[in-house]
């Protein structure tokens, strides 16, 4: 049974971390796949990428397994390819600057970026490849966790919800001009106090920022902040008794892959529930959806938001489990830690009647086979509004009705 009376605390990072750094540039790459092909009649099922990133200072690698219009790509380097070492390049330099990284360490003018992409394995292909094979196999074996609740308006753990929504308020003052001290690389983490269940006020809250003029002080960099934290937390979270650590260490002025080398995949708890949830322990940004890792994740939370949507229970995780190659399930499972109008065995029933979950089934209802994956790169996969092309179509609630019916 859940503790009612705790404080839980969870972390998020800006895109100009070193890490969110390399997951913008891993997902570019794959909207780049998704563009080509459209644009040279490359049915968009037949796009093939799994990318990788690696960035330090002034220096940018990307390597991984990808299929585009020119099959399996092995001439990345021939400029006359459709996809090419020069275009992937350019996407990754031009992700470098949207951040706003023009520094002596690290900048979108000069850093070295070298290409090793090459094409997917044909032994994965064979299970994944679509043709004419309606119950098309998984990507590859593995458990995928979907998780919602009522603490939020999207139906996000309160923790993880008010970090990222920080964090997303100093860029937007950054780009805008309205915060020109502060550097793309940052960091939140929120401790939240839950009282009989709900969460009712922040006990500590960190901030620890980039800035680019040396002078600032830590008590400097918290009067620029905190207007941008009272603004993203509920009124009244913050008090008196509210502990602030503002770069606690003092001066942050080199930062994101000068400071610290950076990965793809490496923030996978800020990219889901904060750790209020299970996670799988794939990464998501470099893979299309044929990779049930990223599509199978956001098919789990979509049926969890909708149970909640739907009222069928406070708080909701599913676990799907795939084998490679292989198109149904091995298994669903739903805990709704007691908080359900009905049984958890009854959801499960429900879910398997009202969608169907081979990774064809779930690229298709979400409409995952398109470039809309750059913008999930930071600030949270979930948790975010579903756009008009498609983008974030996990966060929908539009199986409220089928799941209803479901369990008639």
């Amino acid at each position: 049974m859940r503790r009612s009376d705790f404080t839980f605390t969870s972390e998020s990072v800006s895109e100009g971390h070193p890490d969110k750094v390399c997951d913008r540039i891993s997902d570019e790459v794959v909207d780049l796949f998704y563009r080509e092909a459209e644009a040279n009649g490359m049915p968009a099922s037949d796009v093939r990428v799994a990318c990788e990133t690696l960035s330090t200072t002034n220096r940018v690698v990307i390597a991984g397994e990808v299929r585009g219009p020119d099959g399996l790509c092995h001439r990345l380097a021939d400029d006359k390819v459709t996809v090419n070492a020069e275009k992937i390049a350019k996407v990754a330099r031009d992700a470098i600057q949207s951040i706003g990284y023009d520094q002596a360490g690290f900048s979108w003018r000069d850093c070295n970026i070298e290409v090793l992409l090459h094409g997917q394995s044909a032994d994965i292909a064979q299970g994944v490849d679509e043709k004419d094979n309606k119950d098309v196999g998984a990507g590859d074996q593995g458990i995928m966790f979907g998780y919602a609740c009522r603490e939020t308006p999207e139906l996000m753990p309160a923790p993880i919800y008010y970090a990222h929504r920080i964090l997303a308020e100093m860029a937007e003052a950054r780009h805008s001009g309205r915060a020109p001290a502060l550097g793309p690389d940052a960091k939140s983490q929120v401790s939240v106090a839950y009282e009989n269940g709900k969460p009712v006020r922040a006990t500590q809250i960190v901030v620890s920022t980039q800035h680019l003029d040396d002078k600032l002080s830590s008590a400097d960099i918290r009067t620029i902040v905190e207007p941008y934290v009272i603004s993203a937390l509920p009124a009244g979270w913050v008090n008196e008794d509210t502990v602030w650590h503002v770069n606690p260490t003092g001066a942050f002025v080199i930062g994101g892959p000068d400071g610290d080398a950076g990965l793809t995949g490496r923030k996978i708890i800020v990219d889901t529930y904060g750790g209020a949830a299970p996670h799988g322990g794939g990464a998501f940004s470099g893979k299309d959806p044929t990779k049930v890792d990223r599509s199978a994740a956001y098919a789990a939370r979509h049926l969890a938001k909708n149970i909640v949507a739907a009222e069928l229970a406070e708080r909701c995780t599913i676990q799907l489990s795939y084998a490679i190659g292989v198109a149904e399930p091995l298994s669903i499972y739903v805990d709704t830690e007691g908080t359900g109008v009905i049984s958890d065995e009854k959801l499960e029933a429900a879910i398997r009647k009202a969608v169907a979950l081979t990774p064809r089934s779930i690229r298709e209802r979400l409409r995952l086979n398109r470039p809309i994956y750059a913008r999930t790169s930071a600030y949270g996969h979930f948790g975010r509004l579903p756009e008009p092309d498609g983008g974030f179509s996990w966060e929908a609630l539009d199986l409220v009705d089928e799941l209803r019916a479901a369990l008639r």
